[in-house]
């Protein structure tokens, strides 16, 4: 005979809102979440490479470029800073709709032991920071010849302009 399991809707309520809990604390990397606090954000990034170097693109739209601090030590690219909360700025009116984000930003990022570190350049524009790691010269590509193979005899032939 089957065992049957009474529905209790008062737990499953509280399993759910821990649940929900747990995934807001991952969200934003904080322990509690009050409403109207600051986040600690975490800016989207593309990093592309090419044969000479990394160029690592960040979202930093509103951000003035001597708030952003940019290391890199160990092979770790970092970028911080801070998006400052307009409402110290206005004392006057209230919000319809509030969602753009403000409070502190940290990515790190691992890169590959081949960075020119003494070449690092960044630079901003149109709200995207971009940073070019340039690779050290002997990790870059080149081509390879391999002697000792047959040699193919080439035909050259000359046209005739009329």
């Amino acid at each position: 005979m089957a065992d049957l399991m009474r529905r209790d809707p008062i737990r499953e309520m509280l399993s759910w809102n821990r649940a929900m809990e747990r995934m807001l604390d991952n969200l934003y990397d904080e322990g509690e979440l009050a409403f109207g606090d600051p986040l600690n954000l975490r800016i989207p990034l593309d990093v592309v490479e090419n044969d000479d170097e990394f160029v690592v693109k960040a979202d930093v739209a509103g951000i003035n470029p001597d708030d952003i601090e940019i290391t890199y030590t160990d092979n770790n690219l970092s970028i911080k800073g801070e998006m400052v909360d307009e409402r110290e700025e206005r004392e006057e009116g209230r919000y319809h709709l509030r969602e753009r984000r403000y409070g502190t930003f940290s990515r790190t990022i691992s890169m590959p032991g081949t960075v020119d570190v003494d070449n690092i350049q960044a630079e901003t524009e149109n709200g995207v920071l971009k940073i070019h790691l340039p690779k050290k010269e002997e990790v870059k590509p080149r081509r390879i010849e391999i002697k000792g193979g047959s040699k193919t005899n080439v035909i050259e032939g000359k046209s005739k302009n009329k």
